[in-house]
């Protein structure tokens, strides 16, 4: 690449896809100005570089860091190689960051890590201190011998001291302590800080050299974050307002000299909920009271009263919340029981306040948070001492925080009270779980992208944008959509006017004929391999099961996505087919490039389950949204439906050179499903897309593959009978 200026010299290639460099000014300008991104962009079409390069420019002219994320573990094995790729042309300081538990080296959780580490730099200090004490003793003790009446005095009390603290470096010695982490302490680690950045190290190659040096990685890689310029994570670093404020703070950065980027950003919506929802099971509640009972604290009985209050009511409500017979079929897996009430709190609240018979809920519910408060303080004494194995934690304190939020946020917009149940597999009793579910993941996000100094969020699937900036509460973004710039006569992308497979509708005879039929002629009309993407994993088995063809490979809940991946694409591309759930792992983030696949076929129109949650998140965006017609529906349903396919639809089709066939099964998405009101989802699409859309009836579609396969010359000698 010739020599440019700006932000051109971290673009580590030498020519810009389509689009590329037309992103890239324009999300340099919005960086300048403070201003926040959604970018989408078509598969393959160079999001992250597009994103990232301007991002590093502008956080090495205004000295900010830039923090790219994503859910996806295939996304980041990608963010590493293009940040290796711009290393290798100018020269960035870069880390790949994962949480505690995927790199501690004694496997310890993060309780006892902050517990371990606290006694062992207690103990290095102490080392450190009586070292040099020991030195000033010496140097004491020959002065006293030449004559000095002051050294005496002066040794004496540096003797004291002495013995004062080998007695407490005698304490320390027994209680917990982390040997890697001390050798940080004592020896030099410069070594390691100079490996670290000669390249973009992953996190697995940093336990590996930190582990063969006897060290810590996770804290070492901790202390080299300062302000470096690209940072590698998760979505937690960044959801989670406590992790995102100690990960600042590593980063040595103020939130306003932070830029984030998002890749997959159409999963933070979901990613926040997870964050934001809180749980508290039977099992914590029955801790916390055998914890009070073990305590002698005269403020025991006030927090006994609340959750032994809380445990019954919890078992009220669930007892009451299960059918005829629908105990004995609860299984291993959490399942939903409804508890809310459209009039009145939720029958968890009204059960837990029918069984409290204490002086005060709110005083008490105080008094519970302080006894949980210094039991935790307790357990933490006892690790650092040594006194016990594991650093427990108080569940009297889980349980009074889950309470005081239950009862102070449990009736707010956007909160939904929750109950489920689930069998011990060891003891086969059925216990109960509460669950305070957040529907409006904006209050998530909101306060992240307010702090920091810009954010780009990018995925192939944001629009509607404005919806996404209303979601996640962003405020006057950027925004740029570009599709796919490959040749439009090198793919198709059919609407086939096959039956609607509403959930009712799957088991009628004819439907299932239908599709089968319509599934087997896109399958032998394929040079190669067929992805079918399907509402369920239990519609994959049956269209699997039904069409019974010779090289044929199965997805399921319980198989290894990636190993299933690996053996379909080895198959040679000689005609396999893979069959999976759209709602499984297989419909984002993942590449079949060329003849892994060549044709991909989504079945139905994948909904999600209609459950309470779905119920409670429309009825949420419904309130928030009250001017917005149907926004229920639209923001909670049809939009992350419509972004699922797609997702799907995006698996095939990634290079320039690249070709194939995207099919749409099911007369919801063609012209003619728009009669069937908002269960018709073709508008859905965004206006480039949906002009792509060829609507045809089942029994033409092998045609009209065979005519577009056989006009690119893409089958091995002669091309299948239609």
């Amino acid at each position: 690449m010739a020599e440019t200026a700006g932000y051109e010299r971290f673009f580590p290639y030498d020519d810009p896809y389509p689009n590329q460099r037309e992103a890239m000014d324009r999300i340099a300008d919005a960086l300048d100005s403070g201003q926040d991104v959604l970018m989408e962009g078509a598969p393959g079409t160079g999001k992250t570089l597009s994103a990232l390069v301007p991002a590093l420019a502008h956080a090495q002219e205004h000295d900010r860091t830039v923090v790219i994320t994503t859910n996806v573990h295939q996304q980041m094995r990608q963010f590493v190689a293009d940040a290796r790729a711009i290393a290798a042309e100018e020269p960035i300081r870069a880390v790949v960051f994962k949480g505690k538990a995927s790199m501690c080296h004694i496997d310890v959780g993060y309780e006892e890590c902050r517990s371990l580490k606290e006694t062992t730099r207690s103990l290095v200090e102490a080392e450190a201190e009586r070292a040099e004490l020991a030195e000033r003793n010496d140097a004491l003790l020959a002065e006293m011998q030449n004559g000095s009446d002051e050294a005496a005095a002066a040794r004496s009390a540096v003797v004291d001291e002495l013995e004062q603290l080998d007695d407490e470096i005698a304490e320390l010695e027994s209680a917990n302590v982390c040997e890697h982490y001390r050798a940080n302490l004592e020896r030099d680690t410069d070594a390691f800080h100079d490996w670290l950045f000669e390249g973009v190290r992953t996190p697995e190659e940093i336990y590996e050299y930190a582990d063969e040096q006897g060290l810590c990685g996770y804290e070492l890689l901790k202390e080299g974050m300062e302000g470096i310029d690209l940072v590698v994570c998760n979505y937690h670093h960044l959801l989670d307002p406590t992790i995102r404020e100690h990960f600042f703070r590593w980063l040595g950065r103020d939130p306003e000299e932070v830029i984030t980027v998002f890749d997959e950003a159409h999963n933070i919506e979901s990613a926040a909920r997870e964050h934001a929802t809180r749980t508290l099971s039977a099992r914590t509640l029955e801790g916390a009271l055998a914890e009070l009972d073990e305590t002698d604290d005269s403020r025991a009985e006030s927090a006994r009263n609340v959750v032994e209050a809380f445990l019954t009511g919890l078992e009220t409500a669930v007892d009451d919340a299960l059918g005829f017979g629908e105990r004995e079929q609860v299984g291993d897996e959490w399942h939903d029981v409804a508890i809310a009430n459209d009039d009145r709190r939720d029958d968890l609240t009204l059960a837990f306040l029918d069984a409290y018979e204490g002086s005060g809920i709110d005083a008490e519910i105080d008094l519970a948070l302080q006894v949980g408060e210094a039991l935790d303080e307790q357990y933490e004494e006892a690790y650092r001492r040594g006194e016990t194995a594991t650093r427990s934690e108080s569940a009297t304190l889980q349980a009074a925080g889950f309470v005081a939020d239950w009862m102070g946020k449990g009736t707010d917009l956007g909160r939904h009270p929750m109950a489920a149940v689930r069998r011990d597999v060891t003891t086969e009793e059925v216990y109960g779980r509460a669950e305070l579910y957040t529907c409006i993941p904006r209050e998530v996000t909101e306060g992240l992208f307010d702090e920091v100094a810009a954010s780009v969020l990018m995925s192939a699937t944001l629009r509607p944008f404005d919806v996404l900036e209303d979601v996640l509460g962003l405020t006057e973004p950027e925004t740029m959509a570009y599709g796919l710039a490959y040749p439009e006569e090198r793919r198709r992308t059919f609407a086939v006017e096959g039956p609607a497979l509403f959930s009712s509708e799957r088991d009628d005879p004819e439907t299932q004929a239908t599709v089968a039929d319509t599934l087997a002629d896109a399958i032998r009309m394929t040079p190669g391999n067929t992805l079918v993407f399907c509402p369920s994993y239990a519609e994959a088995e049956r269209y699997h099961d039904r069409l019974d063809l010779p090289d044929t490979y199965l997805d399921g809940s319980d198989v290894s996505t990636e190993d299933l991946r690996q053996r379909f694409v080895a198959s040679g591309a000689d005609g396999a087919t893979l069959f999976t759930s759209l709602w499984g792992t297989l419909g984002e983030g993942v590449s079949f490039d060329g003849d892994d696949a060549r044709t991909v076929i989504v079945l139905g129109v994948p909904y999600p389950n209609l459950s309470e949650r779905m119920e409670a998140v429309q009825a949420a965006y419904d309130r928030v949204y009250a001017d917005r017609p149907n926004a229920g529906w639209r923001y909670a349903v049809e939009i992350p439906t419509i972004r699922k396919t797609r997702q799907a639809l995006g698996r095939v089709i990634r290079a320039p050179d690249d070709f194939g066939v995207r099919i749409l099964l099911d007369k919801r998405y063609t012209r003619a499903g728009r009669d069937m009101g908002q269960y018709g989802v073709r508008d859905a699409f965004p206006p480039g897309e949906r002009d792509e859309l060829i609507d045809i009836d089942p029994e033409k579609l092998k045609f009209a593959m065979l005519n577009f396969y056989a006009d690119l010359d893409a089958y091995d000698g002669d091309p299948p009978a239609p």
